[in-house]
């Protein structure tokens, strides 16, 4: 189903008496220790991992959801669940006293978050991605109105709205200081907030050996697409960003098609499509193409264990560029709107900066290159030193640990809480030095 910010923003306006409600009913409703998890895209990135650590720590815990399909993938890790939108969950959320989230506040139960006279929960809001377009209010799109009429005071007033449910975000994770910076600036929240601890969602980038974590992807990559040619065929990943509800201008037409397959298979790969979990786009090839098969989020909602089976990425804005280089994988840019989706939505920095100054706008530009990087040694290992070094410039640590680091800030941040709630002078001032 597709999504825009004009219709996400009227939907927000249109639940405010909800908000209210919950936010008086949360008023007499005491918080408890209990942790509730919630992730949009599904069970896993930075969650999940912040789950196994918390598990491990004995943190009583549910995981709130209302896709049937997430609830099954729960079950089968063992993951208790409620309905994010229920009673249940509507009471979960108001009593936990650490609320974890990776999208928004909407992961859980979003009318029973603010606190009372019996105290606030902690929130943890774990992001999931580094970003390189901009974001939240760095992004004029993000505060789009949903209608004409008085726009620049509807677009007023959903930039106050944001703030205000920003502000209810104890600990936001940053995978380096340079990433800390957009961050702060996009979620419009003080420095203390945001914790240089590297992002959760990537800790299985850096367990294990390269060969154990790449024998590990294909395995998965090939239970999930059992028709793949035999052997080991090359892997390529393209993962087009999401166009704000707008249609996908990469999609390829019928000779593109062609021209993919017969690059593929001079080179025995396989190219696996895997489109925004909110794109418009539709990437179904013709009769005939033998190469490209989909990897969208339906079959695997958490692509970050597959990464290090794959050997080589195309994309155009998605921060699935910065992931990679912890493999280090080799990059190519298909930006064929870049001028216009720089002027929409914009990037931190210059987006030649990560892209480099060979960024392909069509197939036909495209197809060389990846002729070139899947025959060449060379220009292959020239794009993993640009990965090497693009991962060096965003990525703190590499040790596989930012879960139990950003658990440890979640539960500093609690024991500031509970003194705080208590009366204690000292936590106040621990809150603000």
């Amino acid at each position: 189903m597709g999504f825009s910010f004009g219709a996400g923003n009227a939907r927000k306006i249109a639940r405010i008496p909800l908000y209210a409600l919950g936010r008086l009913i949360t008023l007499f409703v005491p918080r408890t220790d209990r942790w509730v998890f919630g992730c949009g895209a599904g069970i896993g990135d930075g969650p999940l991992e912040l789950w196994r650590v918390a598990a491990d720590n004995g943190r009583e815990a549910v995981w709130l959801t209302d896709d049937p399909r997430h609830a099954q993938d729960a079950a089968a890790l063992g993951i208790p669940t409620l309905r994010a939108s229920s009673p249940a969950g509507f009471w979960a959320t108001a009593r936990a006293g650490v609320i974890v989230v990776a999208y928004g506040l909407g992961d859980v139960n979003p009318y029973a978050i603010s606190g009372g006279v019996a105290g606030r929960p902690v929130v943890a809001q774990l992001w999931h991605g580094i970003p390189l377009k901009r974001i939240g209010l760095d992004a004029p799109e993000t505060l789009r109105s949903p209608v004409r009429f008085a726009a620049p005071l509807v677009s007023r007033a959903l930039g106050f709205l944001y703030r205000l449910s920003s502000r209810r975000i104890d600990v936001l994770p940053a995978a380096s200081h340079l990433v800390r910076g957009r961050l702060e600036s996009a979620f419009g929240l003080p420095e203390d907030r945001i914790v240089v601890t590297g992002e959760p969602r990537v800790d299985a980038l850096s367990r294990g050996t390269s060969d154990e974590r790449r024998g590990f992807a294909r395995m998965l990559i090939r239970r999930l697409i059992p028709d793949l040619p035999p052997g080991e065929p090359r892997l390529v990943l393209y993962a087009p960003t999401w166009r704000d509800g707008e249609p996908d201008p990469a999609v390829p037409g019928e000779e593109d098609w062609r021209a993919i397959d017969e690059t593929l298979a001079r080179h025995d790969a396989v190219l696996l499509v895997r489109s925004h979990r909110l794109g418009a786009g539709e990437y179904a090839p013709p009769a005939g193409v033998r190469r490209v098969r989909a990897l969208d989020a339906d079959l695997l909602p958490d692509v970050t264990r597959a990464l290090p089976g794959l050997d080589a990425l195309v994309t155009d804005y998605s921060s699935l560029v910065y992931d990679v280089a912890l493999v280090p994988l080799p990059v190519l840019f298909l930006a064929p709107d870049v001028a216009a989706y720089a002027r929409r939505r914009g990037f931190y920095g210059a987006y030649r900066d990560v892209a480099g100054g060979d960024v392909a706008t069509t197939w036909a530009a495209l197809l060389p290159q990846l002729d070139a990087l899947l025959g060449d040694e060379a220009v292959a290992a020239e794009r993993i030193r640009r990965s090497r070094d693009l991962s060096a410039r965003v990525h703190a640590f590499r040790d596989g640990r930012s879960a139990e680091r950003v658990y440890a800030a979640i539960a500093a941040r609690t024991r500031n809480s509970e003194r705080s709630s208590a009366g204690d002078p000292s936590s106040e001032r621990s809150e603000t030095t």
